[in-house]
């Protein structure tokens, strides 16, 4: 049963991931090298991040490169905010006496000004911060804490992470809000990896807190039966398509779309979906094709959809609005969108789209 939560702190709760990167950015251009994109910053950063430093900025002395990147974040700092479905989190591990902990390695000042602007400090019970690496302090949280290891869920968004919640014993989620992507998350074998905390929320309560048996069935939804989901090739008045990309899809590019509800009519599931995904109303609906999904090890978890895809028109001039779920999009040519790093049912639904209008 989990009576207790250790939290890290960025990437888990809030996002900071932006302002991180330009601190960083800030850094590389005073020691002369190149600065990075984010999905280059996101596959190279680790913890203990002195071994980073030493990669990228070798020879510079660690206190230097401190000073230039607190003298940078202080100000970017204000970019930070609190992730989706966190605030929600927190009130339901205080609804059901879930003790809860931060181990981070963000400075007490920063932590002070993001717990205070997004109100999470008043549900954290203790805060351990600064921690360059966290494997060394665990125990002594555990211990200090009178924590039971077989109790305490340790959940965070990089394989630090996770090697410290090995470390101490207890158990492990890895999220995918933050800094690590799927396949590195994976390499570290967390008990459990979700999207976001809401997610992680459902698994705890179809699972009664109990991480034993019940575990892996709750994972998956806990019918073990295919779940039917809606996505669609959206074009535009151009004729170009809509590709977005998702870090649940290992960061793969791909459609919108999503699980239809009980009761629900498969293409009134499509508009909400996109309307929820994208901000778009579309029009024109085609059904294309279906697909089996069985386990693919492109999606974040085991799990078996079958897979209904249309093509349809967005409606009007509408922006993309993207919500919490995918990171990036692109309008594209259909061919051009064939050339990108796709998962495979989207390039199915593509190839098959593009030879019934050659």
């Amino acid at each position: 049963m989990i009576r207790n939560i250790i939290f890290d702190w960025s990437g888990t709760l809030v996002d900071d991931l932006p302002a991180v990167l330009a601190a960083t950015n800030f850094v590389l251009a005073q020691c002369g090298a190149e600065a990075m994109s984010l999905e280059k910053f996101r596959a190279e950063f680790c913890l203990p991040f002195k071994s980073f430093y030493e990669r990228f900025t070798p020879g510079v002395p660690l206190a230097d490169l401190e000073r230039s990147f607190h003298s940078h974040f202080r100000h970017a700092q204000e970019e930070v905010r609190a992730l989706p479905h966190a605030l929600e989190f927190l009130v339901f591990c205080r609804k059901h006496a879930v003790r809860t902990f931060v181990l981070s390695t963000v400075h007490p000042d920063y932590f002070e000004a993001q717990a205070a602007g997004t109100g999470f400090g008043q549900y954290i019970e203790r805060p351990y911060l600064g921690i360059w690496d966290k494997r060394a302090k665990i125990v002594e949280l555990l211990a200090e804490n009178q924590l039971a290891a077989s109790e305490t869920l340790f959940i965070g968004d990089m394989q630090h992470d996770i090697e410290t919640a090995k470390h101490g014993g207890v158990h492990s989620c890895a999220v995918l809000t933050g800094y690590n992507g799927l396949e590195q998350l994976r390499a570290s074998e967390p008990d459990l990896i979700v999207e976001h905390l809401g997610e992680l929320r459902d698994v705890l309560e179809r699972a009664g807190f109990d991480l034993g048996g019940n575990w892996r069935g709750a994972e998956a939804g806990g019918a073990g039966h295919p779940v039917c989901t809606v996505g669609a090739l959206i074009f535009d008045a151009a004729s170009r398509v809509l590709m977005v990309r998702t870090q649940k899809w290992s960061n793969l590019w791909g459609i919108p779309g999503g699980k239809i509800k009980g009761g629900e009519l498969s293409v009134e599931a499509l508009r909400r979906e996109i309307r929820e995904e994208t901000g778009l109303e579309v029009e024109e609906i085609r059904f294309v094709m279906a697909q089996d999904c069985i386990n693919s090890r492109e999606f974040y978890r085991p799990a078996h959809f079958v897979l209904l895809n249309y093509t349809c028109r967005a409606a009007g001039g509408g922006a993309v609005k993207l919500n919490e779920e995918a990171q990036e999009f692109r309008w594209m040519p259909p061919l051009e969108a064939l050339a990108l790093p796709l998962n495979q049912p989207t390039r199915a639904l593509l190839e098959r789209v593009l030879e019934r209008t050659a």
